[in-house]
């Protein structure tokens, strides 16, 4: 498929940047009055302080485990391996191959997957004689895939771009290391736009197919992630979000995908894309799965210097137990509903319906001007990411056409466009904390519609086509920006039959909380299982 630079650079910059003027939808004296802008890593900071202890004193209890399913192996997810095991049905050593059999019959293991990761069936013996011997480590026997800008020690890692070679990494990063010290199995590396900035047409690999229509994209740039747990490759997969690069895929895909709260999971390891920005996190096939590996990969490592906070699992504990009675339910309209199809507002009012009818009470939130926020996350975006790539200059030419096309709108600001941005960011912080001061969690649409045509590079919304720039990020850039907690789950489908999604959004440090909401409502749903037809 030849999709044009001219067009690639056209879709990746619209809606991301002031086109003829700036939103200007924010107080004119927060211009003139806004702070410094390391008050708004302070506030987050004082959120993390409030946690307390930087790591649980006890391990933290596992959610219980589900009945023993039936089906083939490479079906189960984490809790339904977990209880395998712990009966006897299965062990590490036949899931791994399992899935490196599914791997290789797969149309996503020829795109999803880049490279298999050194001793995968060796971790799984290991494993598979600890679970015998009652030794079983929390994650035991648990295969995950790894985003191709996350170090996995002897692993190929690229960042999806001709001008890394062939670099195989030393060490791990921090959040792999965790997971293999909690007894889970690397076992891939996946697909990723180039530098998890890049166009979906990736110059070095090719672009990902979305299991649930070949045609369309996952969405970036965690997208082998997305399109790995989607065709049932592996349980669980490590992807990165700097402006929705863990919730798109998770949407357009039918998976469930967390963005913890910024810090909460440390980038050591991780290529930058936004030093301000950037977030590591886990994808699953459900919340509970989610629940399964947070406490697991949270904490600070004494690397990252904003790394910060606890991962609280009484808090998901507390929530199963309680459920959504007296619940408050934040309900945002305005910025979050417009550039939404008609389908993906249904599926977000009955996910509502569903919270409501369980015991919550649902709360109409106004969380502020969004336009101007949403611009300035973009401007610091790029401009980091000019920063950052500004030694590759010479090679500019070999970089995929979207990244190039970001990067040179990063150099185009100006250092007044890029600090102001940075001073707006702890004010919007504030007006966004105070307005989610009466609730529990915000929920909100997903994405604007159903997973872009790769060939056009487009978004249908009720029936017009957009690019799909304009609609992807609309709703998760804002709380990259502000670093708040953010879950995207499967809600329904949309008018072509692909999944629709909503997103739960809490305070500060109250990612439990998240995955509880998620939880809950998908105890009461089928959403999040199911399956693309091509998956079987």
């Amino acid at each position: 498929m030849t999709v044009s630079d001219a067009l690639i650079a056209r879709t990746i910059l619209a809606g991301t940047v002031a086109e003829a003027a700036p939103a200007r939808d924010l107080p004119s004296a927060w211009e003139r009055d806004a702070p410094e802008p390391a008050w708004a890593e302070r506030r987050l900071r004082e959120a993390a302080d409030a946690t307390g202890a930087p790591a649980p004193i006890a391990p933290p209890s596992a959610p219980p485990l589900p009945p023993v399913e039936d089906g083939p192996l490479h079906g189960l997810g984490i809790g339904a391996l977990q209880a395998a095991y712990a009966a006897g049905a299965t062990d590490p050593v036949a899931v791994v191959a399992a899935l490196r059999d599914r791997i290789a019959r797969h149309p996503s293991g020829r795109d999803a997957v880049l490279a298999p990761v050194p001793g995968a069936e060796n971790a799984a013996r290991e494993s598979a004689r600890r679970i015998r011997e009652g030794a079983a480590r929390p994650l035991e026997g648990i295969p995950f895939g790894i985003k191709d800008i996350v170090d996995c020690a002897g692993a190929p890692v690229t960042c999806g771009s001709r001008l890394t070679g062939d670099r195989v990494a030393e060490t791990d990063a921090t959040v792999v290391a965790r997971l293999r010290a909690a007894g889970a199995i690397p076992l891939a590396m996946l697909a990723t736009t180039e530098f998890a900035c890049g166009s979906a047409h990736n110059p070095r690999y090719g672009a990902v197919g979305n299991p649930w229509n070949r045609a369309r994209w996952t969405g970036g740039s965690s997208t082998g992630s997305g399109a790995a747990l989607a065709a049932r490759l592996m349980p669980l997969a490590l992807g990165t979000d700097t402006g929705g690069s863990i919730r798109v895929p998770a949407a357009w895909c039918g998976i469930t995908g967390l963005k913890p709260t910024r810090g909460l999971v440390p980038r050591t390891g991780v290529a930058p894309l936004s030093w301000t920005l950037d977030h590591v996190g886990p994808m699953a096939r459900s919340a509970d799965d989610l629940a399964r590996v947070m406490p697991w990969i949270a904490g600070p490592d004494g690397t990252d210097p904003h790394a910060a906070g606890r991962y609280d699992a009484g808090r998901y504990d507390a929530s199963r137990a309680r459920g959504l009675a007296g619940l408050r339910v934040g309900v945002a309209e305005g910025w979050f509903t417009a550039m939404q199809d008609a389908a993906v507002l249904a599926a977000w009012q009955a996910m509502l319906t569903v919270l409501e009818r369980g015991g919550a009470r649902l709360v109409p939130v106004d969380l502020g001007p969004v336009a101007t926020a949403h611009q300035d996350g973009y401007t610091i975006v790029m401009a980091e990411l000019a920063s950052l790539q500004e030694p590759d200059l010479d090679r500019a030419a070999a970089l995929d056409p979207g990244t190039r096309a970001r990067m040179d709108q990063g150099r185009h600001f100006s250092a007044t466009d890029y600090l102001r941005a940075l001073r707006r960011r702890p004010l919007v912080l504030a007006q966004v904390l105070d307005a989610l001061g009466g609730v529990d969690v915000l929920v909100t649409p997903g994405l604007g519609a159903e997973a872009p045509s790769l060939d056009s590079l487009t978004v249908e919304v009720d029936g017009t086509a957009h690019p799909l720039q304009a609609v992807l990020p609309r709703n998760t850039m804002l709380f990259d920006y502000t670093g708040l907690p953010a879950l995207m789950l499967p809600t329904g489908r949309g008018r072509t039959g692909l999944p629709v999604a909503a997103q739960v959004v809490g305070k500060p440090y109250d990612d439990a909380l998240c995955l509880g909401v998620g939880a809950a409502f998908q105890r009461e749903t089928a959403h999040h299982l199911g399956v693309p037809p091509e998956a079987g």
